[in-house]
């Protein structure tokens, strides 16, 4: 089809017409948008931006050229994925011009993936890059609480999912149901999916909203483009963060996604994570009661083995009221020793002393010996003197000292016997007895130092200075200024 261009005035050099800017752009836009119409074009997505105004600017691309695109903000939401560079898509839209620039664009209102291929290898690199991260790595998985207060599910709200977790939540352990509706395909999916995940987690003690012990993130089954929302980025990182236990339940038992990888445990149905939420009500009460039995049966028999212990040990042990009288005649018999061993002690022990005090010599015989001994030195003084004088004089005889010498030698010799003299005459007892004191013995001569031993004896002998006397020992009586008197 040709347009007639409208006659723009008088013509310049020739039969060639004359156009505006204006005209020429208007022109083809109209060309580009009468042409082509609504199209489809397949193509790799390069050079994506998105600016602060919202809209989308990126180019589609294959091997024989590159086409600029546009998406307004309008549409982003509506769009069905979310652009990314290196994705092959079916971009839905419009060719349009731009006059101002003198480029052409297409209008984009939809993008399909291309083909199952392109999103397998989509996804493929999204698990490469997030396995280097380590979101999958076993260390990092939570395990499963035995037995949840509540549980939290993350699924649609319409369709048998919901409908088969809670029935059979019910059947093996009824505990309360959290649900967290969201859209589980098409626009936006992804984006609630996550955001869903992170309200469960963000639940603290002071929200008011029970949080829950485990997560159920589930849908049903569908096609690859279907279930894509869970092989979104922004909802596997959510699940990775997230600090309580999350079991993916997507699709069916052959279906698999990313977030089976990144989760803390995969069920491969909605029921089968509900049967790994929440443990079997009537088996657990069997097995306690089970464990109840094997207890009490235990403890029976620990009772009777204790029981047969105690008997051998009672019976092994002697007859206590035997023992006891054994004891006391043991008892008995070492008194009786005792009450006989005791005198004939102090019998012996009184022979041993008096033995003693017999050996002991008299006042008598030590008054003998003392005067013999006196006599001895006084003796043995003289002869010391006659010789000492005897041979003084014959050193005088030989040396002829004057008469004054002799003198003074002989007085000084006669002080020396002097006080010898006095010191045997002190040491006497005879000059003891003469300073006051008295010699107290019995009969047999025996002294007597105690006022006990002399009322023992029916007479005392009293040995004075000149004499003795004979006393009778009377009763002992307090005199004055606790003086005892006999």
């Amino acid at each position: 089809m040709v347009e007639q261009f409208p006659d723009s005035g008088r013509a310049m050099g020739g039969n060639t017409p004359e156009f505006s800017v204006a005209e020429i752009s208007g022109a083809i836009r109209r060309v580009l948008e009468g042409t082509f119409g609504r199209i489809r074009v397949r193509g790799e997505i390069t050079e994506f931006k998105r600016y602060p105004s919202g809209h989308l600017y990126f180019s589609l691309k294959d091997e024989g050229g590159k086409l600029s695109s546009v998406v307004w903000r309008g549409t982003v939401s509506r769009l069905g994925l979310k652009p990314e560079n290196g994705v092959e898509v079916i971009a839905t839209g419009k060719i349009s011009s731009y006059g101002e620039r003198s480029s052409y664009q297409m209008v984009i209102d939809r993008l399909e993936y291309a083909g199952e291929g392109a999103l397998l290898a989509r996804i493929e690199r999204l698990r490469l890059r997030l396995a280097q991260e380590g979101l999958f790595d076993a260390e990092r998985k939570r395990a499963l609480p035995f037995l949840p207060r509540l549980i939290g599910v993350v699924t649609s709200a319409q369709g048998a999912v919901l409908h088969d977790i809670r029935t059979t939540i019910a059947r093996r352990f009824p505990l309360p149901v959290l649900v967290w509706p969201v859209p589980v395909q098409g626009e936006g999916a992804a984006e609630r999916i996550a955001q869903a995940i992170a309200g469960f987690d963000a639940i603290g003690p002071r929200s008011g909203v029970p949080r829950p012990d485990v997560l159920i993130v589930a849908r049903g089954g569908g096609s690859l483009e279907d279930l894509m929302a869970f092989n979104d980025e922004e909802v596997l990182r959510a699940v990775a963060a997230c600090r309580i236990p999350v079991i993916s339940a997507v699709g069916h038992e052959t279906d698999t996604t990313l977030i089976d990888f990144v989760s803390d445990q995969r069920a491969p149905t909605p029921t089968a994570a509900a049967e790994m939420a929440v443990p079997v009500r009537a088996e657990l009460e069997a097995g306690l009661a089970q464990r109840a039995a094997r207890l009490r049966s235990g403890l029976e028999r620990g009772l009777q083995l204790a029981r047969a212990r105690l008997d051998r040990a009672a019976a092994g042990l002697p007859d206590l009221p035997a023992v006891v009288e054994n004891a006391r005649r043991r008892l008995d018999d070492r008194a009786y020793r005792l009450d006989l061993a005791l005198p004939a002690r102090l019998s012996r022990l009184r022979d041993r002393v008096q033995g003693a005090s017999d050996r002991l010599p008299t006042p008598h015989m030590i008054l003998a010996l003392r005067r013999a001994e006196l006599d001895r030195v006084g003796t043995a003084c003289q002869q010391a003197m006659s010789s000492l004088l005897h041979r003084q004089a014959a050193t005088l005889g030989r040396l002829r000292v004057p008469p004054a010498v002799l003198v003074a030698q002989l007085r000084a010799s006669k002080s020396v016997l002097a006080g010898a003299a006095g010191q045997l005459e002190s040491l006497s007892p005879q000059a003891v007895l003469e300073r006051g004191y008295v010699l107290v013995t019995d009969r047999a001569g025996r002294p007597l130092a105690q006022a006990a031993q002399a009322r023992a004896v029916p007479e005392v002998i009293m040995t004075f200075a000149d004499g003795k006397v004979a006393a009778r020992p009377l009763e002992v009586s307090p005199g004055p200024q606790g003086r005892l008197d006999l």
